[in-house]
């Protein structure tokens, strides 16, 4: 095994612009400490935040930038104190790979809502390395943010439920609403909403797919398992709906009225933004003042 002191040389696919386009780049990745893991990437997943990232739609991407959040891989070193995990586990690295750890969030265990947090990547690690994320060869994590990936699941199959799977998670979870029985929306069939529909239906949910068009029925249906599926443009049905679920996860990445959807929300229903929009949003007031309710995702 070689000196966890010893800076490494690793190849990853980064954005060095705003064209979206990325190319092969080599860094080097920061010291290894005495709790920290050194994991030989396997997958990682695509996610479309990553996409506003390397477009720099967010308007706070710093280049040369590899992205990627959903990381699964085996651990090829361990520091001297690292005490979750041995050479040739397989592991997961989600959003963070650090935080102060002595905030009133970090010593409750929520450390995502630390004010200094680290993100995976486009972020300054404590060393002042800048950080860099999964489209890569290989990572050097703190074991804190590294979680143990259960044997016999796929590892391709793993990698997005380290971020999308995690945000339609935590809502249900942060809301209340994981007990069988309820009647769910997923708004938007992307990345998040596929994880939104399989979570939904594995806590016994009714699950109600909503999209813009017709194209997306078969795979919500057949291959996702949804019960049913709504088009939004169809003003008959979206009328018939009213009123009729539990919560609906709102899982579109840009700009949309709200008001169709709030519409469809029984008295207290909740409809939970989990979607990464980069302009302001409206909406009308008084469909929430007669008892729907409107929130961001939790973090959780």
């Amino acid at each position: 095994m070689g000196s966890l002191d010893t800076e490494r040389a690793t190849m990853g696919w980064a954005a060095k612009d705003p064209s979206g386009i990325l190319s092969p780049y080599t860094y080097t990745l920061r010291n290894t400490g005495a709790e920290d893991v050194y994991i030989k990437v396997l997958y990682c997943g695509i996610c479309h935040t990553d996409i506003h990232q390397i477009k720099n739609d967010l308007g706070m991407s710093n280049y040369p930038m590899v992205p990627g959040h959903e990381v699964v891989g085996e651990v090829k070193e361990v520091g001297s104190e690292v005490s979750n995990f041995k050479v040739g586990d397989k592991v997961g690295v989600g959003v963070l790979v650090g935080c102060c750890r002595n905030c009133r969030p970090c010593e409750a265990d929520v450390e995502q809502y630390c004010n200094k947090k680290i993100w995976s990547y486009n972020d300054v690690y404590t060393d002042g390395k800048p950080t860099q994320g999964g489209f890569a060869e290989s990572m050097v994590v703190d074991q804190k943010f590294v979680v143990k990936i259960p044997d016999g699941m796929a590892l391709e199959q793993a990698a997005p439920l380290l971020c999308a799977g995690v945000t339609v998670f935590s809502p249900l979870s942060h809301f209340g609403l994981k007990q069988s029985g309820l009647r769910g929306g997923i708004l938007g069939l992307g990345g998040v909403g596929h994880m939104g529909v399989l979570i939904a239906k594995a806590m016994g949910h009714h699950v109600t797919v909503i999209s813009s068009s017709d194209k997306k029925r078969v795979e919500a249906m057949e291959h996702l398992g949804a019960d049913q599926y709504l088009v939004s443009s169809d003003a008959t049905r979206m009328q018939e709906a009213a009123d009729s679920l539990d919560y609906i996860i709102d899982t579109v990445p840009a700009n949309h009225p709200l008001e169709p959807y709030l519409s469809l929300l029984k008295l207290d229903g909740k409809l939970i933004l989990t979607g990464v929009i980069n302009t302001p949003m409206q909406f009308l007031t008084p469909m929430v003042m007669l008892g729907k309710s409107l929130y961001l995702s939790s973090l959780d």
